[in-house]
């Protein structure tokens, strides 16, 4: 494992003196001092920070610097470790039916400037991960709400997305679906394509019909299936669901 140490004050000021000659921007020494305090040992964040202040003025002061930094949205880093922080907790906060932790987490979204969309995508993913089969009413509120966060934006869907927080927050959980599927997939990387049992193959053709594709396939809806056998037979028995 690497630690990344913080950078010392010094290094944070050569490395703000060569943004701003990349920017074409100007700042005092004051400003410079400044602006390396903020980025409390984090190069990104200083360097968002001159980012955000170029882009309204190419003379950076201490003045435009502290407006920028009351503006979590223009400074806010959608790549780096708060984005993936703040997601992570609002998601373990809906998990643990926290509605309230959960709307803040929200709010702290969605105020910084993250696509709404992407957070609704997070939540759609949600609804099955984690409310699975608890709720199936779920699944269908957070595709509704989905599909209404793409058609009008912000800042009329966030009420929207905080209506979605609340409801799976306060629904009960079941990852059954989502654990099956793990057993599942750990048995198709392991057994590779093994082959599909014969009598649930499709058998459109005379040929495929004469190699027994489909035969004493017992059609539910009609005939007894019940010792119906329907892995292949390396996996016969087994439970992926709990």
């Amino acid at each position: 494992m690497i630690v990344l140490e913080a950078l010392g004050v010094d290094d944070l000021k050569n490395i703000i003196k060569r943004a701003l000659k990349e920017t074409g921007a100007q700042a005092d020494k004051d400003t410079i001092e400044a602006v390396a305090g903020l980025g409390n040992g984090d190069a990104r964040t200083a360097l968002n920070i001159i980012e955000a202040s170029s882009k309204q003025s190419k003379k950076i002061t201490k003045e435009l610097v502290k407006e920028i930094i009351q503006k979590p949205s223009l400074i806010y880093d959608k790549s780096g470790d708060e984005h993936y922080n703040l997601i992570s907790a609002l998601h373990k906060t809906i998990r643990g039916g926290d509605a309230d932790a959960g709307v803040y987490y929200l709010a702290r979204i969605l105020e910084a400037g993250e696509d709404p969309v992407y957070v609704a995508r997070r939540l759609v993913r949600f609804a099955s991960e984690d409310v699975g089969l608890a709720n199936n009413s779920a699944l269908l509120l957070a595709n509704s709400v989905f599909d209404t966060v793409k058609n009008i934006g912000m800042p009329e869907c966030n009420v929207h997305l905080a209506h979605l927080v609340i409801y799976l927050s306060k629904s009960k959980k079941d990852i059954s679906a989502y654990e099956a599927y793990g057993r599942a997939k750990r048995d198709v990387e392991e057994y590779g394509n093994l082959s599909v049992p014969l009598h649930l193959r499709n058998a459109p053709t005379k040929l495929m019909k004469e190699l027994d594709y489909g035969k004493d396939y017992k059609y539910t809806p009609r005939e007894d299936s019940e010792d119906q056998e329907y892995f292949p037979d390396e996996l016969k028995g087994r439970k992926y669901i709990s």
